[in-house]
């Protein structure tokens, strides 16, 4: 399968670096837990941030007659390094406000010390330093090309966050955790390169300066109390990072002041600055960093930290299975595709398509046709061909898979030498607003080659729906009079979850069609809308029906054609009211009736009205406009009542009937081509055309509307499908 260039650098580099990222992850997320128990221990004083140095010094020295130095550690614990008063070296946590020692400092913790060895040079030195930051850097580019990766699959910048569509687990979360980890993941990352470079002085680091002081212009008058010092009483021990006390009393010794963005030299004795030397870009970006990667400071971001490192660890998990789920996707072909009666072309970015086209390969390979699969890049002349299969999903903002982008390319310079028939089945997600758009433009670009003749109109598949696609299986087996069976039933699995619903009413048959109408209550709280199915099981086997909900009330109403012998229609028209009905609502999202659209067209033959007629019930926005087609009055006469009620409340704004067999014996597209301006504007406006009815009603409302798209507005009609203005049911 062709992977696109970031899918590829994105896998290469993970392949390359997992086990060391994940070596530093694992001790990664132990180190985390460091900081989290430093800042657990009794040694903040309150007020810290309101303490100045001018507060401390006056006590430590009153409590210690020797004082080596102040370290103010990054909980903001004061450490000072004394000699007691059995004149041994100690050093032990301070109470800046009082001065007294509030406990000894115990030695660094081996494990967290082995550990942090371990994260930062693998026991190597200087050698594991630059594994070590080089693993940094990698793990920064699989960040971001994994980043560039989610802004295609969600179809830009502006949706990043927006809903994911669940695949599988792995996949789901993967991109999901992915969004969420992202800035603590590219924090970790960047510093820790830049901590590496500052290391190996690779950053352009600046050369250390060093204090320059005139000793004999050191004054030592007038003499000051430590508390008076001007330049201690403006300095906060939050701003402090160690203090360095004089050798002795004399004058030409001072203190020694790290602060967090400069050092200072002080005179001891008048409280003069002496020196004073910023700090280098270089150096307070070293600080910033250490603090972010290592989470010092805030216990909070520490545990930030573990969580992201934890990511990567799941990362590394779902990558590779996602990884090898797309390697079991791969063609396997037992006949060459010269010789093959069907071949299958599939539109994939990421594999999941190949699944649903394997399952007809192996359909067709059961049946003893000769079959050939091949990803749409490998579109040729197949001299033997008589039915093109196209499977393909859509990627980017309406565009091609990478494994289909020379289609339309390679179809322009490769006619077939025989007539084919071709039937496409296009895969998305109604999330996106450019649903299965790359499909209806293979298909459309299909229906121009003189050579090809559509076998089925283009088809959709919702969010991986075996319903959706089973469907679709269907009718292309009972059409080409192949028999599916097997796997293909397995994959969509047996029923389940049938709720039991109770006949209410039924009508005769309509005198000229043999349709009839049925209205069936769910006996317990059922949420459906009209545009769903109702899938029942009339022989109680895996054989399904499905129909088109009309919700009427709280009903179910069904219109249905009486097929002599048909398993379904003739289950339904046997009930009588009281009977009992076990089915199940099979969502049809992608068939409601929009919600935003101020002006609604539906378009319907025969019992297609049925959504229609739920729809106007519910209609309390909406401008609709009902064309619909029927073989005589008897017919129309069946739904009559309730459109003339829709009709009286405004519901419906407009109807427009054809009768094939009376009259002016017309059918629906000549109504439409009357009105080809109104139609046009509609679209133009906003505006959402619904089709429901049989397929061949379809096939000709949409070479109707492609024309009247391209003369009203010169845009194409896939333009519409795909911003979903298009909405078809039909079969």
């Amino acid at each position: 399968m062709t992977i696109s260039l970031w899918r590829y650098s994105h896998l290469a580099l993970a392949v390359s670096s997992f086990l060391f990222i994940a070596l530093a992850s694992v001790t990664g997320i132990v180190l985390a837990f460091e900081p989290v128990l430093q800042k657990t221990q009794p040694y903040r004083a309150a007020d810290f941030n309101q303490i100045t140095v001018a507060e401390l010094l006056p006590v430590l020295k009153k409590e210690y007659d020797e004082i080596t130095d102040v370290t103010i550690d990054a909980n903001q614990f004061v450490i000072a390094k004394v000699i007691d008063a059995d004149g041994k070296d100690v050093t032990v946590y301070i109470d800046p406000k009082t001065g007294k020692s509030l406990g000894t400092v115990p030695k660094e913790n081996e494990f967290f010390r082995w550990v942090t060895t371990l994260h930062r040079s693998l026991f190597l030195h200087e050698t594991g330093r630059v594994f070590i930051g080089i693993t940094a850097f990698l793990l920064f580019l699989i960040a971001s090309t994994g980043t560039v990766l989610v802004i295609q699959r969600q179809r830009g910048l502006k949706r990043f966050f927006t809903r994911i569509v669940k695949e599988n687990f792995a996949q789901y979360y993967h991109v999901l955790l992915g969004r969420l980890a992202l800035i603590p993941i590219l924090i970790i990352t960047i510093t820790g390169t830049y901590l590496s470079l500052v290391r190996f002085e690779l950053s352009g680091s600046e050369k250390k300066k060093t204090h320059d002081i005139d000793f004999d212009a050191i004054r030592s008058e007038p003499a000051q109390k430590l508390s008076d010092f001007k330049v201690f009483q403006h300095l906060p021990l939050s701003e402090v990072q160690s203090i360095e006390f004089p050798f002795s009393e004399d004058v030409e010794d001072y203190y020694t002041f790290k602060l967090k963005n400069r050092e200072l030299v002080v005179n001891q004795i008048t409280g003069d600055i002496l020196s004073e030397i910023p700090y280098s870009k270089t150096t307070l970006l070293s600080n910033l960093s250490l603090t972010l990667h290592t989470g010092r400071s805030s216990a909070v971001w520490a545990i930030v930290l573990a969580i992201a490192a934890a990511n990567i660890l799941f990362f590394i998990y779902s990558g590779f299975a996602i990884t090898l789920k797309r390697r079991g996707n791969r063609v396997r072909n037992q006949f060459k595709s010269d010789e093959s009666r069907f071949v299958i072309l599939v539109g994939s970015e990421n594999g999941t398509t190949f699944r649903f086209a394997n399952a007809v390969h192996e359909q067709l390979l059961k049946q003893g046709e000769k079959s050939f699969i091949a990803e749409l890049n490998a579109y040729t002349v197949f001299p033997k061909a008589e039915h093109l299969i196209l499977l393909t999903a859509t990627y980017g903002l309406g565009d091609a898979p990478t494994n289909a982008v020379k289609f339309q390319t390679l179809l322009e310079k490769q006619p077939q030498l025989q007539p084919v028939h071709f039937s496409v089945l296009g895969f998305g997600s109604k999330s996106y607003p450019d649903f299965c758009k790359f499909a209806f433009e293979v298909h459309n670009i299909l229906e121009e080659q003189t050579w090809a003749t559509p076998f089925l109109d283009i088809h959709t598949v919702n969010d991986k729906s075996p319903d959706d696609f089973q469907r679709w299986t269907n009718l292309w087996s009972q059409k080409a009079e192949i028999p599916f069976s097997g796997s293909m039933i397995d994959f969509q699995g047996k029923p389940k979850g049938l709720k039991t619903f109770t006949v209410v009413s039924k009508t005769e048959l309509a005198h000229t069609d043999g349709a009839f109408l049925i209205q069936i209550a769910p006996q317990h709280k059922l949420k459906f809308t009209s545009g769903d199915l109702l899938a029942i099981y009339p022989a109680n086997d895996y054989r399904e029906r499905q129909y088109s909900v009309g919700k009427v009330g709280n009903m179910v109403q069904l219109s249905v054609k009486l097929y002599p012998g048909g398993l379904g229609s003739s289950y339904l028209y046997a009930l009588e009211p009281g009977d009992i009905v076990k089915a199940r609502i099979v969502r049809n999202e992608h068939f409601h009736f929009p919600k935003k659209a101020r002006n609604v067209i539906m378009i319907s033959n025969g019992t297609g009205i049925a959504p229609f007629l739920g729809m106007l019930d519910e209609n309390k926005w909406a401008n609709c406009y009902l064309y619909s087609g029927f073989r005589g009055e008897a017919s129309f006469d069946l739904y009559r009542d309730g459109i003339d009620s829709c009709l009286a409340s405004q519901k419906l704004k407009q109807l427009h009937v054809a009768y094939s067999r009376e009259g002016a014996k017309q059918y629906v597209k000549d109504l439409l081509v009357r009105d080809a301006v109104f139609i046009a504007e509609t679209l133009q406006s906003g505006g959402v055309i619904m089709i429901c009815g049989s397929l061949a009603m379809q096939q000709n409302v949409m070479t109707l509307l492609e024309m009247i798209c391209k003369e009203q507005s010169g845009m194409d009609l896939s333009h519409y499908q795909s911003h979903n203005q298009i909405l078809t049911d039909c079969y």
